[in-house]
């Protein structure tokens, strides 16, 4: 290979690198830019809300510009556990924010009016018994507004890395139900002290020391009702329901027999007896989920991250429980690692596109009709948004306050004429809305894909529609260029290199 070989190497290697960029933004979707043309879709005060003509949505909103713009909360993660904040948006303008951890993951409004938000900083001095340096981690108050913190309930850990509080929903009588990612439990703490507790070791076949591996990544728990909880168990593909006194009274999702192959990778679910056989649901139903959302009986909405989609779960007559809506794309963008859904009261669906760092609302039928960017808005970082909602309603279970009527609960008309509140349920939706396959897709390439994730939730000057073809093709580039550098370099200096005359 001679000197103008060489050159010419490392010019292909530059002109394939900028060919990639050029060619992957000028075919990337506008809806890639945070579509900002993208009109908002109105989403009426719960007072205004009237049931939907018919009880699976299949009727679109207009998608008609709403007077005001619409108000959403965001727990933003920020890279993998840095940079973190949470974030009020007015419209698409950032009304408040608070950047106070290296993460911040599910955020909620309280009834008072202050916000509710999971948190976890990398490195703290207060470590009790783990000894220092240790992350800390749990929820926290804020002052909506000011941003300001206003109390925090949180406790040591050996490490950030898969010991994070990723959720903590108030309960209704004044306590806060958490995740404890660390030990794998759910709690209830009232006034500071943890009055009940569900460890995932009841059901799950434990290892000696929890901590020390990712084993179940519980991520989230909701409250529903009755005493009970939504709870979701990543690293099973499972979502259950735990009630106060009796334990697991439902596993949606539930081990079909077939090969837990999926849930024992990289050391996650424990095999005491190593027969291959532990509790795994199917990946093609829900895999390595986020955030669920309690529709009512029979009914819930998912963030099935690793299948890039969102879809909704019912119960069939066999007690099992099947897809029957999905939405994969938004504004020309494939989904990327969605980590929350949210059933809106006007049957509209709002979703947190993780790794393309936005929030997006989508009707019934899949269709985008407001998104904000949340790595343009974030201050630092890539801004990998964990979860959002929409207010004044945040993430309701099953029903949603309807306004009110003169009439008791019998609906009787009261005497007085005093207003009884009533609940609406939320919207369902059926196959004949879904926008893609109920099939869950298998798309991912081995290694690549791995690290379009890593350079995406690092660096924020990664573009969110750069994947792993454009991964391959920059590789590539750059190894002409290395390959052509070196030879270029030898070949100057008069080094003999076999192969070249």
């Amino acid at each position: 290979m001679d000197v103008s070989r060489g050159s010419a190497l490392v010019l292909l290697g530059v002109g394939l690198f900028l060919a990639t960029m050029v060619v992957g933004a000028a075919t990337a979707p506008s809806g890639s830019a945070g579509g900002v043309d993208a009109p908002a879709t109105p989403t009426p005060s719960p007072d205004d809300t009237a049931a939907p003509s018919d009880p699976d949505a299949t009727a679109a909103p207009s998608g008609a510009p709403s007077p005001d713009e619409p108000q959403t909360l965001v727990g933003n993660q920020g890279g993998w556990v840095t940079h973190g904040s949470v974030i009020a948006f007015d419209g698409r303008s950032v009304a408040w924010r608070n950047t106070q951890a290296d993460g911040y993951f599910e955020v909620s409004r309280l009834d008072d009016g202050r916000v509710l938000a999971a948190f976890a900083n990398e490195s703290s001095d207060d470590c009790g018994e783990i000894g220092a340096p240790c992350a800390r981690t749990g929820y926290r108050i804020i002052e909506p507004g000011s941003g300001e913190i206003l109390s925090e309930y949180s406790f040591p850990v050996g490490s950030i890395t898969n010991s994070e509080v990723h959720a903590a929903d108030a309960t209704g009588d004044g306590a806060i139900a958490y995740v404890d990612m660390d030990a794998e439990r759910v709690v209830v703490v009232e006034n500071g002290t943890e009055v009940w507790e569900w460890r995932a070791s009841e059901l799950y076949e434990a290892p000696d020391e929890p901590a020390s591996r990712d084993w179940l990544h519980i991520n989230d728990v909701d409250t529903i009702g009755d005493g009970r909880f939504l709870v979701s168990v990543r690293n099973a593909n499972q979502l259950l329901i735990v009630e106060r006194g009796e334990g697991v009274v439902e596993i949606i999702n539930e081990d079909d027999g077939t090969s837990d192959e999926n849930c024992l990778k990289s050391g996650r679910l424990y095999d005491a007896d190593g027969d291959g056989d532990v509790r795994c649901g199917d990946p093609g139903v829900i895999k390595e989920q986020h955030n669920p959302q309690w529709l009512g009986d029979g009914a819930v909405l998912v963030a099935d991250s690793e299948n890039d989609r969102v879809v909704e779960l019912h119960r069939t007559d066999d007690g099992d429980w099947e897809p029957v809506w999905a939405v994969d794309r938004a504004g020309g963008i494939a989904l990327t690692w969605p980590r929350d859904a949210d059933r809106l009261p006007n049957g509209n669906t709002l979703i947190a596109d993780s790794r393309n760092r936005r929030v997006i609302e989508v009707n019934s039928r899949g269709e985008m009709v407001w998104n904000v960017s949340v790595g343009a808005a974030a201050k630092h970082g890539p801004g990998i948004v964990y979860e959002a909602d929409r207010l004044p309603y945040g993430e309701y279970a099953g029903s949603y306050d309807g306004g009110s009527t003169g009439t008791d609960a019998n609906g009787t008309v009261t005497d007085d004429g005093s207003a009884t509140a009533t609940k609406t349920p939320l919207p369902r939706m059926t196959a004949a809305n879904s926008s893609a396959g109920l099939t869950a897709p298998d798309d991912e390439i081995p290694l690549l894909s791995e690290a379009v994730a890593g350079l995406q939730g690092t660096f924020a000057w990664v573009p969110i529609w750069f994947g792993e073809l454009h991964l391959a093709a920059t590789a590539l580039g750059l190894l002409f260029v290395l390959v052509g550098g070196v030879d270029h370099l030898l070949a100057a200096r008069g080094v003999s290199v076999p192969g070249r005359e």
